[in-house]
């Protein structure tokens, strides 16, 4: 155990400096979301990869609705129909038309597309609203259509190359894969792609007299929700979260437990048993574990300079040197401890490029000024208008107040030397949205 205070700002970079990112592995596309791309990926293939038509309508030479008007259409024969998909394409002659749908190949000798809605859909009447299906009009695409308005080279037509050309950077390294870049990867024609994984992390909350939501409180019971709420801030980091309830307070069992966990975990979480109580098992398993098997492994339990959050627990456990961090067991202390310390140590281990949420500097709209101990940086519940550039504080000041960090979205910085922060004052605050 640390006898120094550590600060917000130490205890963090001990953490990150101490934190390897992943091995690169291979991923289907779908698994892939949310992980950072480790290899640049060039354009096999141009997008889109022939020229096609962006319009239902006929394909034409340009020379034979040149000066088409209502009162003197252009008379084409149409010569069959063009799909998405279609192969085996018929060659446009002069005073010939293809009936064309949108995505369908531009058939050879056409130079540009007229949509249906400029011709009579070939029926003979005024201008038609609709292409009309195939299987429904047979004798669409075959007979007369008249055109009634001219069309240039090019016209509704979607070049190849035009998204992007074979050779080209796709993707370059680092990129964060969200839907639009997993849909060029599948565009390009990737099924799989080089990533670093999305970190596997176990939450354990510790307590005797914690209960499961859904079961029947008895006397002196809390229900457990530290470990639904740090397990759902993992996955909003960006891992894959897997959730231990409530460990009972025996030193042992939680040992025996965290040593199960070690197999799935690249990333291990508890919550509870930390302070300088006399049931803080948190600190009986684990301030020896690892020391005799594994050189330079162990828990370091620390008191920080900040409020709420003061006793941490920072190390490495088992042959892996999986890394462990110990928050306390009040709500509020293990979800802003889990936003400083757990949140950057996940994303680190991602590779992502932002391991830390961002922060903005905001006016602090309250009734009266804010107090902070001396000596701490404290970190208040607060809601945030960026509209007006204001942050109320939502709530007190104490670890146990759930209700109020439910309805918050910022977190309110006092620095260590202020004792007190005045209504109208500028303040920073770091944003959980």
């Amino acid at each position: 155990m640390s006898s120094t205070t550590w600060s917000v700002d130490d205890h963090l970079e001990d953490i990150l400096a101490a934190i390897r990112p992943l091995d690169p592995i291979e991923l289907q596309l779908p698994d892939a979301q949310g992980c950072v791309l480790v290899e640049d990926v060039t354009v096999p293939v141009a997008l889109p990869p022939f020229d096609n038509s962006s319009m239902d309508g006929y394909a034409v030479r340009t020379a034979d609705v040149r000066g088409a008007t209502e009162e003197f259409p252009a008379l084409l024969t149409v010569i069959g129909d063009v799909a998405a998909g279609s192969g085996g394409l018929p060659t446009v002659g002069p005073g010939q038309a293809a009936r064309i749908m949108t995505g369908a190949p531009l058939p050879p000798g056409a130079e540009a597309v007229v949509p249906v809605e400029w011709t009579d859909g070939g029926t003979g009447g005024g201008a038609a609203t609709t292409m009309r299906p195939a299987g429904e009009s047979p004798e669409g695409a075959s007979g007369e259509v008249r055109v009634h308005r001219a069309a240039e080279a090019g016209a509704h037509v979607r070049s190849r190359g035009s998204d992007v050309q074979a050779g080209d950077l796709a993707l370059a390294a680092g990129t964060v894969l969200g839907p639009p870049q997993i849909g060029l990867l599948a565009a390009i024609g990737r099924g799989t792609v080089r990533v670093r994984p999305r970190a596997r992390v176990v939450v354990l909350s510790t307590g005797s007299e914690l209960v499961q939501p859904g079961e029947a409180l008895g006397e002196g019971q809390i229900y457990d929700s530290n470990s639904f709420a740090l397990a759902a801030a993992a996955r909003d980091a960006g891992a894959i979260s897997y959730r231990v309830g409530a460990v009972t307070d025996d030193a042992e069992t939680l040992r025996a437990t965290i040593e199960d966990q070690l197999i799935r975990a690249d990333l291990l979480v508890t919550t509870g048993g930390v302070s300088v109580g006399a049931y803080d098992v948190v600190k009986e398993a684990l301030s020896s574990v690892g020391d005799e098997d594994v050189p330079g492994s162990g828990i370091d339990f620390r008191k920080l300079a900040m409020q709420p959050g003061k006793p941490q627990g920072f190390g490495t456990i088992g042959p892996e040197h999986t890394p462990l961090l110990a928050l306390p067991g009040n709500p509020v202390s293990s979800y802003v401890s889990f936003e400083l310390f757990v949140r950057p140590a996940i994303r680190r281990l991602m590779g992502l490029p932002d391991v830390r949420r961002p922060t903005t500097r905001a006016t602090l709209k309250a009734d009266k000024a804010l107090t902070s101990p001396s000596g701490r940086r404290q970190f208040l519940r607060g809601a945030y208008d960026s509209g007006s550039g204001a942050v109320t504080p939502v709530g007190g000041s104490g670890s146990h107040l759930i209700a109020a960090l439910a309805h918050a979205d910022c977190l309110i910085v006092v620095p260590e030397q202020d004792t007190s922060v005045q209504p109208g004052a500028d303040v920073e605050v770091v944003l959980l949205g």
